[in-house]
């Protein structure tokens, strides 16, 4: 058995009402000053003031930082920092979305360590230690508030990038269901598809390791069985729970194995049209199920079986069906064309999706010839 590594943070606080224990947890770690970092649709709901108010109580004085978007980018970060600087900041609160856990990230990462966002594109290049952060999902997709990666854009090239660190990590992670009620059927339906595909590329990556496999196994179940529940009964709580924690799970696999194919073919399609990245996903899941298949149909099974689908004499394919019909269900597309992309662009998509970090796990060696291949399957 190979030899890994696996971090124990966050630690995870998870069930309904869990969000009133921000300001005692906040208040244990130190917290005095913090940014919290919600987008601007988010404060309409009443849980930023909520948020607010519960530091409040517990003497935690907090500035909230709004002006980011759905792919939070490097502009974005400088005018968090600028003001953070002015606040003199000693920790972060995330709310949100994963745009809001990953621009807490992201600005952490300067104000701590100075320069730009682009220094800090790969992994472990803070010299200083990241300020405390506490992450509280309202959805359940990124799996960010698992994670010690932010993604964040360049606003010049529209470039991803994943700055990731050590002390990147949320030092607490809270999962109030809750919170996930408000989400429009829109945004549960794209974040709920990414999650399942963050369970699916885990479970096959070739950076994939016992706890990675256990996480990925987990959240598949969890995520597979409610996904529709949600759809349906948006005010199923125990389906919502289950969401949640499915989607932190996978995320957890992300930090242990990393991700593949369709995350490198959604990438480039998100920088150049703007397409939702769940939605992104939705088009591309099956197909690099189908391709990867010839290599891991036996994993496929594996991860059928352990949620419960019957398997038939091709793994890949039963996957890419149950998958499709999901995205149906969930109003998601399953055609590029759909979505306004022109076929004349598929060469170049390709050639970026085969520089794309994640390309570089896949199981099956994934160049340009490979996306262009799932691109004209995706058409």
């Amino acid at each position: 058995m190979e030899s890994f590594e696996q971090s124990s943070r966050p630690y995870l606080i998870f069930g309904e009402g869990s969000l009133d224990r921000l300001g005692e947890v906040a208040r244990a770690e130190g917290f005095s000053r913090t940014l919290l970092t919600a987008d601007a649709g988010l404060v309409h709901t009443g849980y930023v003031q909520r948020a607010i108010n519960l530091l409040a109580t517990s003497g935690i004085t907090a500035y909230v930082f709004s002006e980011f978007g759905e792919n939070p980018d490097s502009d974005m970060i400088e005018r968090g920092c600028a003001i953070a600087k002015n606040r003199d900041i000693d920790s972060f609160v995330g709310l949100g979305g994963g745009s809001s856990l990953d621009c807490a990230k992201g600005i952490n990462f300067v104000l701590t360590n100075g320069g730009t966002i682009q220094d800090y594109w790969g992994y472990g290049k803070a010299s200083i230690p990241l300020l405390p952060m506490i992450g509280i999902p309202t959805t359940s997709g990124t799996g960010s508030e698992a994670q010690s990666y932010a993604l964040i854009s360049d606003s010049e090239n529209h470039i991803k990038m994943a700055c990731g660190d050590p002390t990147g990590t949320f030092r607490i992670a809270i999962l109030d269901p809750v919170l996930t009620i408000t989400q429009p059927h829109l945004v549960t339906a794209a974040t709920g598809f990414d999650s399942l595909a963050h369970a699916v590329e885990t479970y096959v990556t070739n950076a994939r390791n016992p706890i990675s496999e256990m996480y990925s196994r987990e959240a598949f179940r969890l995520l597979q069985l409610n996904f529709h529940k949600v759809l349906q009964e948006p005010k199923d709580m125990d389906a919502r729970a289950a969401m949640q924690l499915g989607a932190y799970f996978a995320g957890t696999a992300i930090e242990n194995s990393m991700l593949g194919a369709t995350h490198a073919c959604a990438n480039p399609l998100t920088q150049a049209f703007g397409i939702t990245h769940g939605r992104a996903i939705a088009l591309f899941l099956p197909h690099v199920v189908r391709f990867n298949n010839s290599v891991v149909a036996s994993r496929y099974a594996d991860l059928l079986n352990y949620g419960g689908i019957d398997v038939n004499t091709n793994p890949g394919e039963t996957l890419a069906t149950f998958l499709e019909s999901l995205a149906t269900l969930a109003q998601l597309p399953r055609r590029l064309q759909d979505e306004g992309i022109p076929r004349n662009s598929l060469v170049e998509l390709s050639k970026q999706a085969s520089t794309q970090w994640t390309a570089s796990f896949n199981p099956r060696p994934f160049n340009q010839e490979a996306a262009l291949e799932i691109y004209h399957c995706a058409y």
